[in-house]
């Protein structure tokens, strides 16, 4: 395909999505490499208008802090496992966009990690969760309980006591104390 096709294809399909003109400005900036990777990726996933904002904003600050192009950044192992994998198209995008994520913000999927594993090392019984705030977008850490009768409740509320200090230290991560 010439890349006076590829453009009118990309066209196309911002029409289709209502892509802002400035995100579509910017693949067609792209070098045609990237322009097509982009285009094969959108169409494979069905990709939605602000699935395609996030992932042209996301692969754009990944490509100029790597000095890549976002065609190299679409080819990697993990991109394109996810990309081509099992599932529906939009779990497969909605994974995209968490593996791009994990590139652009390696140190944020680090500590999210890291926060996942003390709540999991708690190992809280069934009645009680964890709610870790969002992207870690706050410092605040919510605890439910669900309980049905006195007696489960007491048992979760001991449950929570002698978790305490795990509690503590993950409000404290939260907090960005290590």
């Amino acid at each position: 395909m010439n890349a006076d096709e590829t453009d009118a294809q990309i066209r196309e399909l911002a029409a289709e999505r209502r892509l802002p003109q400035s995100h579509l400005d910017r693949w067609l900036a792209m070098d045609p490499t990237s322009r097509d990777a982009m285009l094969d990726i959108a169409r494979t996933l069905r990709l939605r208008t602000g699935q395609l904002v996030t992932l042209l904003d996301t692969l754009d600050e990944i490509a100029v802090r790597e000095h890549v192009t976002v065609a190299t950044i679409l080819e990697r192992q993990e991109v394109r496992r996810v990309a081509s994998g099992s599932g529906s198209a939009p779990s497969r995008a909605s994974a995209l966009l968490e593996a791009l994520r994990t590139l652009r913000y390696p140190l944020l999927k680090k500590t999210q990690d890291d926060l996942y594993a003390e709540v999991s090392a708690l190992k809280l019984p069934r009645g009680i969760s964890i709610d870790l705030p969002k992207d870690l977008g706050s410092d605040e850490l919510t605890v439910s309980i669900r309980a049905r009768s006195g007696a489960d409740l007491a048992h979760l509320l001991d449950s929570l006591d002698r978790s305490r200090s795990g509690l503590t230290r993950i409000i404290e991560m939260l907090g960005g104390k290590k």
